[in-house]
């Protein structure tokens, strides 16, 4: 008898998935422009995009500053650069936005019509869409709104770092500098309320990050908004109750607006850093009032003054313009005189650029080039030394320094590493024989045994001079490097499960 049986089941082999568009994020500018380019690579990553990692990148995103002078040339020649590789590369696209998207809007397209699209400070997160609509329309898609759509930290996030994180307080800005032009592109001061910005820390946290950063505009002006003028201060205290939260601070405050009790919150609560950023922009009180700062010199250095009553190891940095129209030479020994007597750990010094838009580029008494150089070369000289000299006070002291993922230019000679102390200066230190590796995130205690203008040094004599403290931090990077290698890495004990801040998306067609 015989039995019969099924004939076998054609197979089929599933058809191959197309490979995941790459992308690469190119930010130009401050912090607020470093953290919402942390959004555009959550946005991309969200709508299935993967970073390109050194390889060729399927979409290219230009994040653009419109504060310096050279800032349009800047982005110009990295456009054409890329004009004859996306020749060459059918299906690749360029997106450029910030602020002088925000600015030049259809210029953009006029001297790049290459460019796929273009999007402004605004409406950061329509860029997956207008990607995809330009490569579906295959024409330019330019979209800029006047107002902000969505406040950025509701939208998906890509950190660059697991130990330390940027958090969004407010954007824009209520000033009238006349040599500023941010306030005409972020717009007016929109304030986040307290619980969402805690929310987004308490996230962090729960995620390993030991270190944030709040970031604002005009960060002690937080609150007048919803009418509390108190409310900076309170935040501050309010991220001092975050458990495993060990280092905060926050950039950048108006001395205009900067109050004592920031300076209580500051002093009083334990995980607020010693440091502050106060730009001064200038030591002279006419070229002040000509800025349109609401503060004189004697007000700057009372509160510097203030803090240091409070705090006498804080290190406290400054933003200074140098060669505003109309400044003489005796307003430029003013911003001299300030200097030497300020003491600041850091300044970030600037040539005046003249910004169409601005009051101040409409002014009379444009200074010649040559006049503005010699002056920035004798500033830049002045507080290099006065740089030199508090780092050199540092000799001989112990300090906490929390290790970073990026060494020093010199680290394969010198086999140190780096990071931050606690009053953020930058400390390159070696690890004596025997003693154990930090990673990433963790922190070590360490003499500092030298000391530059723009750093510390720390070599210990012997392992009794160093101490390694394993963190929250250095866990998350280990199980940030497990998974970039696909391999799973366990939690970290005690840890929560990682917080989701943006709606998933679907991924975009090839």
């Amino acid at each position: 008898m015989s039995v019969s049986r099924p004939a076998p089941a054609e197979t089929f082999d599933a058809p191959p998935q197309p490979p995941l568009r790459t992308y690469q994020v190119r930010t130009f500018g401050c912090q607020m422009n470093v953290h919402d380019s942390e959004r555009i690579s959550g946005l991309l990553e969200g709508a299935g995009y993967v970073p390109a990692d050194g390889a060729e990148a399927d979409v290219v995103v230009f994040n653009t500053c419109a504060v310096r002078e050279n800032a349009d040339n800047k982005l110009y020649g990295n456009l054409g650069q890329l004009a004859h590789v996306k020749e060459t590369r059918p299906g690749m696209q360029i997106a450029v936005g910030g602020c002088l998207a925000q600015k030049d809007r259809d210029t953009i397209l006029a001297k790049a019509p290459f460019v796929d699209a273009v999007f402004g400070t605004h409406n950061i997160g329509a860029l997956p869409a207008l990607l995809e609509r330009a490569r579906h329309n295959d024409a330019a898609q330019l979209e800029i709104l006047e107002s902000l759509e969505v406040f950025p930290s509701t939208l998906p996030t890509k950190r660059d770092s697991v130990y330390s994180g940027w958090v969004s307080i407010s954007v824009g800005c209520n000033n009238t500098c006349t040599f500023c032009i941010v306030p005409a592109l972020r717009g007016k001061e929109r304030d986040r309320r307290p619980g969402e910005i805690l929310a987004e820390v308490q996230a962090l946290v729960d995620d390993g990050a030991i270190e944030v950063t709040l970031l604002g505009q005009n960060v002690n002006s937080y609150g007048v908004e919803f009418g509390d003028r108190g409310a900076f201060a309170k935040l501050l205290r309010a991220c001092g109750s975050i458990e495993g939260l060990e280092r905060v601070r926050f950039t950048s405050p108006h001395p205009a607006a900067f109050t004592d009790d920031v300076i209580d919150a500051m002093a009083e609560t334990p995980n607020v850093m010693p440091q502050l950023h106060m730009p001064l922009q200038s030591g002279s009180d006419k070229v002040l009032k000509d800025m349109r700062r609401s503060y004189r010199s004697k007000k700057f250095l009372g509160i510097l003054d203030r803090v240091r009553q409070q705090m006498p190891h804080a290190a406290i940095s400054t933003d200074i313009i140098v060669g505003f129209p109309g400044e003489t030479e005796e307003d430029f020994q003013a911003t001299l005189d300030v200097v030497e007597q300020a003491r600041f750990a850091t300044a970030f010094t600037f040539q005046y650029s003249k910004r169409p838009g601005t009051p101040a580029a409409d002014l009379p008494d444009q200074l010649p080039k040559a006049v503005v150089q010699e002056r920035f070369e004798r500033l830049t000289a002045l507080q290099d030394r006065i740089a030199a000299e508090e780092n050199a006070k540092q000799v001989g002291t112990t300090v906490e320094v929390m290790v970073t993922a990026a060494s020093g230019r010199k680290s394969e000679e010198t086999g140190r590493l780096s990071g931050r102390s606690r009053d953020q200066r930058l400390v390159h230190f070696s690890v004596p024989e025997g003693a154990p590796v930090p990673r990433p995130g963790d922190l070590v205690t360490v003499p500092i045994t030298s000391a530059a203008a723009f750093h510390l040094v720390s070599d210990p004599a012997s392992a009794a001079d160093y101490s390694l403290r394993r963190s929250r931090a250095g866990d998350a990077w280990d199980r940030a490097q497990a998974e970039s290698c696909g391999v799973p890495a366990p939690a970290a004990e005690g840890a929560r499960a990682g917080v989701s801040l943006g709606m998933p998306v679907l991924p975009p067609r090839r």
